[in-house]
């Protein structure tokens, strides 16, 4: 069993300082107490150093020189103190060797750790046998029984104190022993928690580490460290790194941090100290607002993005989007960044005007400058929305169409029409008839809603066309000439309300019709021509 000296010393080296051990000292056995004429190995250990060519001795209270020996290695007959020095080594600490002449001893080693097991011996000089054997700490009764050791296990610091055996015979105290005090140490002291920064930024790392020291004589024990926050929040499990790295840290991680180390088998378990972590946030600044198209252009039907973004700031961060008149809210978004984007999938014209965004992470909303969006109406679009209200006002049209046709019909059998007509000769003469009948293929009425545009009120615009088929049945494109412009019926704008004269009352002779018409050009085939005066 190795016992050990202190820990580690300062010597110079090279004009600088390194850190040099001091050498300990084993003992075979390995009690401190026995019998006179025994014999004592002393072995004297350096660490990171191989066994010494020639080791100094010294023994006595006043460190004078005993001897020089080869080797490592020097046997013991004799009561004292000794030390050992290796080359380039300090003196270790001292070994005190007791060699007794009485009839029992007790037996302890030189050092104990916490976490050892602590063996006593109580031994006998002489044949006398004994019945049973007592054992005291601090003069009270640990145990009694049959055999010469005491074994408690894991020791602990409590376990201090002053100890004694006594031999029995026959419920007949026969001998006592020596009395010794055996003082455990410790075996690493309790951790310290450190940190890198104990007020660091949002965003940024912190290491942390779990620092404690073994003895050197038990510097191969192997420990197991732990870290947590507040006592219940582990942030790493037990491991053999005593270093954790937090690569991001935020401002709700602010809080009591702590460390354990243990031994693999722990028996010894020790927590350091919490340590307080406050984590700074950087406040937003320099809030701005910009469109995607860039410029606040935007085309009416197509995708309107608003971004939103910070220069500075630091944390969970609350976007909002407002327009500038009302104040109204677009939308919100909370996130973990410094940019964040609202989306308008389908932009209209009354999405026109100012906008601004404001963020804000804890320190209150800062507001971004207003960007003006225009929305710009393409051709394809406005086409888009003129088929739109020409298929609302579709209904209208065909009613306004048969209406149309049924003053003709009614025209043509009181030979009245519903405007003056005057009658031209029909291009075939010879044919019965006053007035051909017309075929429906040469009424065939086309429509064309390309121009419809929808109003305010009542007004649908339309352009309707009453062309007459040729011939081979092919439809003649329509053109007005000076000779033919009363064939061709044109409505380019349709009321659906009675006209009022100028005191706001519906006139007399139009009470009976049920629409107005305006600009109203009747072009007919020439057989069936109306007097001039009636477009007029």
């Amino acid at each position: 069993m190795l016992l050990w000296a202190s820990l580690l010393i300062f010597a110079p080296v090279h004009g600088q300082f390194a850190i040099a051990p001091k050498p300990v000292i084993s003992l075979h056995p390995p009690w401190t107490t026995v019998f006179q004429g025994e014999t004592v190995n002393l072995t004297c250990n350096g660490f990171h150093f191989c066994a010494p060519e020639k080791t100094k001795w010294y023994s006595g209270h006043t460190n004078r020189k005993e001897r020089e020996t080869p080797g490592n290695i020097l046997q013991v007959h004799e009561p004292g103190s000794y030390r050992c020095q290796v080359q380039g080594s300090l003196l270790s600490n001292p070994v005190i060797l007791t060699f007794s002449t009485g009839f029992l001893i007790l037996q302890a080693p030189y050092s104990v750790f916490e976490g050892d097991t602590l063996v006593l011996r109580c031994q006998k000089r002489g044949k006398e046998e004994l019945t049973y054997m007592k054992y005291t700490w601090n003069g009270k009764v640990l145990i009694s029984n049959k055999t010469l050791d005491l074994s408690i296990p894991r020791a602990t610091l409590n376990n201090s104190g002053t100890y004694q055996c006594t031999g029995f015979r026959n419920e007949i105290l026969i001998l006592s022993s020596n009395r010794i005090y055996i003082g455990i140490q410790e075996l690493f002291p309790r951790p310290k928690l450190k940190v890198t920064a104990s007020k660091p930024t949002e965003g940024n790392s912190v290491n942390l580490s779990c620092e404690t020291q073994l003895p050197p004589e038990r510097s191969d024990t192997p420990l197991h460290f732990i870290f947590f926050r507040d006592d219940k929040i582990i942030l790493s499990d037990w491991s053999n790194f005593s270093e954790l790295q937090i690569s991001t840290i935020w401002r709700e991680n602010s809080g009591s941090y702590s460390c354990g180390a243990k031994t693999v088998t722990s028996s010894i378990q020790k927590f350091s100290f919490p340590r307080k972590i406050l984590v700074q946030r950087v406040p937003v600044s320099q809030v701005s607002l910009e469109t995607q198209p860039p410029g606040g252009q935007a085309v009416e039907g197509e995708m309107l993005v608003l971004v939103c973004s910070v220069a500075e700031g630091t944390g969970v961060t609350t976007f909002s989007w407002h327009r500038e008149d009302t104040k109204e809210s677009l939308g919100r978004k909370t996130q973990r960044s410094q940019r964040a984007e609202l989306e308008i999938p389908v932009v209209r014209g009354s999405h026109g005007g100012g906008f601004y965004c404001t963020a804000d992470n804890s320190y209150g909303p800062i507001q971004s400058q207003v960007v003006n969006i225009i929305v710009t109406v393409t051709a394809h679009n406005r086409n888009a929305l003129i088929a739109g209200g020409a298929t609302g006002g579709l209904l209208s049209i065909l009613l306004l169409l048969g209406t149309l046709l049924f003053f003709y019909w009614h025209w043509r059998r009181s030979g009245d029409g519903f405007w003056t007509a005057e009658a031209r000769s029909p291009p075939t003469p010879d044919m019965g008839e006053p007035f051909p009948s017309i075929s429906s293929a040469q009424m065939e009425p086309q429509i064309s809603c390309d121009n419809v545009h929808p109003k305010e009120g009542d007004l649908v615009y339309a352009e309707i066309q009453t062309i007459p088929q040729g011939e081979e049945g092919e439809a003649n494109t329509p053109r007005i000439h000076q000779e033919d412009k009363h064939a061709l019926i044109v409505y380019s704008e349709v009321k659906t309300q009675l006209p009022v004269n100028s005191a706001e009352k519906i006139s007399s002779k139009d009470e009976d019709v049920a629409e107005y018409y305006e600009n109203v050009l009747l072009r007919m085939p020439p057989h069936l021509s109306l007097p001039d005066s009636t477009l007029d």
